[in-house]
């Protein structure tokens, strides 16, 4: 049977090539092509013109960088050019987590050293590194150069360093409380850090580079913005004057058992400040465990009743009223006065004193009878003069005003305690100012934590006759059977009055807490220091001032005078008595 044959296909006649597609349609198709192209040659035009900057900032985001140029912290230097706070190379180290490997015996090895060099446990570090940020994690700052070029050695992956500076201070302890110390971002703190941390601080300046995913700078653009290096700050410290307070002071605080001590040193003539020193104090390269109680800079933020510091005051308040004369005698028997009710008394029965005799022998009685002698207002006007109940203007964060009341408001028994040192408050920064008064003629010299570089602008506040006989008295004040004996230095001549105070707790004094100070000048012909000096809480079984501050006083004097080339006035040591000699205690 033979097989049909095949007849072929004539495709170019099938129907379905044949058949034309409608013209709308094709037309809608060809506009769709055409919209999209338009949509896509818009967006380029928005990407690349319109929106160029939006697009390249954020391209930089994700790999160039503005890089700090930490500024040089200027330095704080004493009245003859030695450091007291400078800045040194350090290095920070930080992280990116997410390329830190912890796997393996070798990498565990490398990240232990690490710890280490830190002086942090190895589960602390590894902690770091479940930070939320993978991308950085700081691990230290502020570490040696050479401890970073350790670090580098051991070539760990994700593990990276900056250059930054450190905070150094070569006099530690001995004048923390006037330095200061800046925070690890390297701004003032406390003290003169803060204080002029504008001025120390300068201007950083910046550099835009391009980084890797490793934090690897691989090229600079842009200009360098240079960083403007801070001022130096030369403050009127001597840190030679400077340290030999604060040990002597630490001293006598340790082996009177007392809860803290402060002395100031004044250049009597300028007003600049050559010593603040607090106990207990703390390193300020090093306050891992710093306390309020060491942090306190109790000389300028601390206020108290200064007590018979205060009669010297009276006495020439009095002189110069012309209520009484050198030769006044007062009769303080027996041992006790009462005013408005109220008994105020002697430790003993002094009977008839001068007004020397009165500062001397330290009564109450007596400056209390000429208190009340006097108006209420003029004594106010002296007191205010003299600084009390105002700021001290030295530019130191924290400084106290301490408290005097507006004399419309004295009662006579508040008048006649003032008289000694009661009813009003001072810091021990205030008493030195005020004893300017009498190593200047009566001229009250304003304090300065700067080098003065003009002569100081006083305020009369006595006469020069009144100024000096009451120097002459404060003299007398340190001699045998006086209260401020202990006060005496070896070749030169002193004066003073010391101080004695129980402190108040709430609304009254108690008997087992007491505050003792000493306030004087040296040498007294031609002064040119002021001292003060205040122990608080001796319980080692005296507190009288006297006794308690007056050896500080008389060593620092000694000391400070032989460093200012100060030549001797007195050819012979003075004879001291070993006896303690009492003081009013109210």
């Amino acid at each position: 049977m033979k097989k049909p044959k095949s007849r072929p296909v004539a495709y170019s006649s099938s129907p379905l090539l044949e058949s034309q597609a409608p013209t709308g349609r094709s037309r809608f198709v060809v506009g769709l092509l055409a919209l999209a192209f338009l949509g896509l040659l818009a967006k380029a035009a928005h990407v690349q013109v319109f929106a160029n900057d939006f697009f390249q900032r954020q391209g930089e985001v994700r790999y160039a960088r503005t890089l700090a140029l930490p500024a040089n912290r200027g330095k704080i230097l004493d009245r003859n050019g030695q450091i007291l706070a400078s800045s040194i190379p350090a290095t920070s180290i930080w992280g990116i987590p997410e390329d830190v490997n912890q796997n393996g015996p070798e990498e565990r090895a490398k990240l232990a050293d690490l710890a280490r060099l830190l002086d942090m446990p190895l589960d602390s570090l590894l902690k770091r590194f479940e930070n939320e940020d993978r991308s950085f994690v700081w691990l230290k700052r502020q570490v040696d150069m050479e401890v970073g070029e350790q670090i580098t050695a051991l070539k760990i992956k994700g593990i990276h360093q900056t250059r930054e500076y450190k905070r150094q201070y070569p006099e530690g302890m001995a004048a923390a409380h006037i330095v200061g110390f800046t925070s690890v971002e390297d701004q003032g703190q406390e003290g003169i850090e803060l204080a002029y941390d504008e001025v120390l601080a300068g201007i950083p300046g910046s550099r835009r580079v391009i980084r890797n995913r490793l934090g690897q700078v691989v090229e600079g653009v842009g200009d360098v913005i240079e960083p403007v290096d801070g001022q130096d700050v030369h403050l009127s410290i001597d840190s030679k004057v400077q340290f030999f307070a604060y040990q002597k002071l630490a001293e006598q605080v340790e082996a009177q058992k007392a809860k803290a001590g402060s002395v100031v040193v004044l250049d009597a003539r300028t007003g600049e400040i050559l010593a603040l020193a607090n106990y207990p104090s703390f390193n300020p390269s090093d306050r891992r465990r710093l306390t309020g109680e060491q942090l306190r800079n109790r000389a300028i933020t601390d206020v108290f009743e200064p007590g018979s510091v205060m009669k010297p005051f009276s006495v020439a308040m009095a002189l110069e009223a012309n209520i009484i004369t050198t030769k006044t005698i007062i009769d303080t028997r027996p041992g006790s006065i009462h005013v408005t009710g109220v008994r105020l008394s002697d430790v003993r029965n002094h009977g008839l004193l001068n007004a020397e005799g009165i500062i001397q022998k330290s009564s109450n009685v007596g400056t209390t009878k000429l208190a009340l002698q006097m108006q209420p207002r003029f004594m106010w006007e002296v007191f205010s003069a003299l600084g009390f109940g105002e700021r001290p203007q030295i530019g130191f964060p924290g400084a106290v005003s301490g408290r005097l009341r507006p004399y419309k408001t004295w009662k006579p028994v508040e008048q006649a305690t003032m008289s000694y040192g009661y009813g009003m408050s001072a810091s021990l920064l205030q008493l030195a100012r005020s004893y300017t008064v009498f190593a200047n003629h009566g001229v009250l010299i304003p304090a300065t934590l700067l080098m003065r570089s003009e002569p100081a602008v006083g305020v009369q506040v006595f006469s020069q006759r009144t100024a000096d006989l009451v120097r002459g008295m404060l003299h007398t004040a340190t001699g045998p059977g006086s209260s401020g004996q202990r006060a005496q230095t070896v070749g030169y001549s002193v004066g003073g009055k010391s101080g004695t105070a129980r402190k108040q707790v709430g609304s009254g004094y108690v008997s087992n807490k007491h505050r003792s100070w000493f306030t004087g000048i040296a040498p007294i012909d031609n002064p040119r220091i002021v001292v003060a000096v205040m122990i608080d809480e001796p319980s080692a079984g005296v507190y009288y001032g006297g006794t308690v501050a007056a050896p500080v006083f008389s060593q620092v004097v000694q000391q400070t005078l032989r460093l200012l080339n100060v030549q001797p006035d007195m050819a012979v040591q003075p004879q001291i008595l070993a006896t303690a000699t009492e003081e009013e205690v109210l």
